[in-house]
C-alpha cells in the first residue's frame, strides 16, 4: 500500500487518492483469492488457468505466441511457461513451435481446454454478479468501469509493457 508522507514536500498521495488507492488494494487482494477459491471450488480451474484460458478464447483462432500470450495477460514469460506446462499435462492447452517464428512457441486452446473453459463462463459470470455488483448500482458500474479504462490508459502509456496484440473488447 502506498507510504504516506507530508504533502508540503510534495510527496504522497492526497487524501482522496490515499483512500481510493486503499481500497482498490484491499478489494485487489481479496477479489484475487476469493476468485481463485471459486474456480477452484466450483469450476475445477484455477484463477490462472482461467486467466489463459480466456485469453486465448479471445486470440486469433485461439492461438497465440508465448510472448504475447504473457504480455495480454501481464505475466512474466517464465511463469506463463511453468503454468502452461502443467494446463498442458491436463490437455487444457497445447504448445507448439511457431509458425511464424521457428524461435518461438505458439499457445493453442484445445477442445477440451474451450470445453472447460465455455462451462465454466457462466458459473464464474453469476459470481461476479452476487459478490461483485450485487451492492452496485449502474451508476456506479459506469463510472467502476470509466475510472478503470482511465487507468487502464494510463498504465498502457506509462507502464513497461507494450499494448496486447488482442483481448475481449474493451466496450
Amino acid at each position: 500500500m502506498a507510504a504516506r508522507s507530508t504533502r508540503a514536500a510534495g510527496e504522497g498521495l492526497t487524501p482522496s487518492q490515499q483512500r481510493a488507492w486503499v481500497s482498490y488494494m484491499r478489494v485487489y487482494h481479496r477479489l484475487e483469492y476469493e476468485m481463485n477459491r471459486h474456480l477452484q471450488r466450483d469450476c475445477g480451474l484455477s484463477l490462472g488457468d482461467y486467466t489463459v484460458l480466456n485469453a486465448l478464447d479471445n486470440a486469433p483462432q485461439r492461438t497465440a505466441q508465448l510472448s504475447s500470450l504473457a504480455t495480454v495477460i501481464g505475466w512474466e514469460r517464465s511463469r506463463l511457461s511453468h503454468h502452461l506446462q502443467r494446463m498442458a499435462r491436463r490437455g487444457l492447452v497445447e504448445r507448439l513451435p511457431s509458425a511464424g517464428d521457428g524461435r518461438a512457441t505458439d499457445v493453442v486452446l484445445t477442445a477440451e481446454g474451450s470445453r472447460q473453459f465455455r462451462a465454466a463462463v457462466p458459473v464464474h459470470a453469476a459470481w461476479v454478479r452476487d459478490t461483485v455488483f450485487s451492492g452496485t448500482d449502474r451508476g456506479q458500474e459506469a463510472a467502476l468501469a470509466d475510472a478503470l479504462a482511465a487507468v487502464g490508459d494510463s498504465l498502457l502509456r506509462r507502464g513497461t509493457l507494450p499494448p496486447p496484440e488482442f483481448g475481449p473488447p474493451a466496450d
